[in-house]
């Protein structure tokens, strides 16, 4: 809290966030306003609102200090930048940016809200460090009242996904954020001006890609598809490499390299799956030469903002919000961000020296590092409040049922007014 403190210009929204903040490292199953006011010994979720939606704070500047504070606890060189998006499940067409849309949360179209996220990872640990709401470009972009209702600003336009992602790595990279690399899944790395905007700035990328891209070979003079080389790699180019820690150990698949295009360090890796032959297909690019064991190390740490959202959906609520306006929605983001970031902070503060032995973990009995489900967990069994009085137990019951009660009737009258045509 002495970190952001001082982009809250007055105390009670200050102390408000403390509360929040404590409150989403807490055991509370839900974090949203109603169980975090009754978390934080409130007697009404007034100020937990206010703080997401009219307080007078500035989360981008709130979403700064949460970058700096990761990159201070966990940056280390070799540092890689990560893009992804991920859904939050919606009813209803009031949220901002919601819409019938794919999201790889559920697997499928779903009425959700699309956020794409940047995460900052290193070999002490990974953290989210900047958010964007995508805002579809028809059901939203072009829809005044919509946008109006939804307190959308009006200088925010239609941008696509891609250029979310460039505009979150261009200002970590201008706020001095050391990270030579950066990755993301295919819907990135398929575009163009992503690549284009990476290079200009001298920043190298492993991003996959699909099967189908193509490049050129024979010294940029032949073209061809990706999956069609591979077809035609000896055995030999195949080099069995790890591509970092998963759940139950070390990541092992087989990758070959070829050089494509005329710049000297422009490379498909390809990845092989040695029990199911599975491939995958990545564009490598950097400004120096880098062996094959970096570009798989970059490829392999594609997974670590997977593990950020489950952590952050998991541990601090990150997806808990029940807010539908643009500036509530940024606020509880980046308040999660930064719960996340503290426990990773912890957890990589906490960390031993790792054993130069990559096998280390076959053999001793010592317990594992501590992990950010675990420190969570330490963190609420400390600093919980003491049990909350039966009194105080009845008054929020008391009051989540009238409130329930009034939602009730307003959906009853809105029906009726409908059928009746009323």
């Amino acid at each position: 809290m002495g970190r952001i403190a001082g982009r809250f210009g007055r105390v009670e929204p200050r102390a408000t966030a403390r509360a929040y903040l404590l409150g989403l490292l807490s055991g509370v199953e839900r974090k949203n306003c109603w169980r975090l006011a009754e978390q934080a010994g409130h007697a009404r979720p007034g100020p937990m609102q206010r703080l997401l939606r009219s307080a007078r704070w500035d989360a981008d500047a709130v979403r700064d200090e949460v970058r700096a504070y990761a990159v201070d606890h966990l940056g280390s060189e070799g540092g890689v930048l990560i893009v992804d998006e991920t859904g939050f499940m919606k009813k209803g067409r009031s949220s901002a940016g919601v819409q019938r849309q794919y999201t790889g949360t559920a697997g499928r179209i779903e009425n959700s809200q699309v956020g794409v996220f940047l995460a900052y990872a290193t070999g002490r640990g990974r953290a989210l460090i900047d958010r964007r709401l995508y805002l579809p470009e028809h059901s939203w972009c072009t829809d005044p009242e919509r946008r109006q209702a939804a307190g959308i600003p009006g200088e925010v336009q239609f941008a696509t996904k891609p250029r979310l992602a460039w505009e979150m790595i261009a200002a970590a990279l201008d706020a001095g954020v050391e990270a030579p690399w950066v990755t993301g899944d295919e819907a990135y790395g398929q575009d163009t001006q992503l690549r284009a905007a990476l290079e200009t700035r001298g920043t190298g990328y492993v991003l996959a890609v699909a099967r189908s891209v193509r490049g050129r070979i024979n010294s940029g003079r032949t073209p061809i598809r990706a999956d069609t080389v591979v077809g035609r790699l000896p055995e030999a180019a195949w080099h069995r490499q790890s591509a970092g820690n998963g759940a139950k150990g070390l990541r092992y698949y087989d990758w070959a390299w070829i050089h494509i295009g005329t710049g000297e360090y422009r490379h498909l890796l390809v990845r092989r799956n040695p029990a199911t032959r599975e491939l995958a297909f990545y564009l490598c690019w950097s400004a120096t030469a880098a062996p094959l064991a970096e570009l798989v190390r970059v490829a392999g740490s594609r997974w670590s903002v997977e593990e950020c959202f489950q952590a952050a959906k998991g541990q601090v609520g990150l997806d808990h919000y029940q807010v539908r306006n643009w500036t509530s929605w940024h606020r509880h983001i980046t308040l999660a961000m930064l719960a996340l970031a503290f426990l990773a902070a912890v957890a990589a503060d906490a960390a031993p020296d790792r054993p130069a032995e990559p096998h280390h973990h076959t053999r001793g009995s010592s317990p594992i590092s501590l992990t950010v489900p675990e420190i969570r967990h330490l963190f609420t069994a400390v600093l919980d409040p003491p049990v909350v009085s039966p009194a105080r137990l009845l008054h929020w019951s008391n009051w989540r049922r009238c409130h329930q009660a009034a939602a009730r009737r307003s959906h009853y009258r809105g029906r009726s007014a409908h059928e009746t045509g009323g």
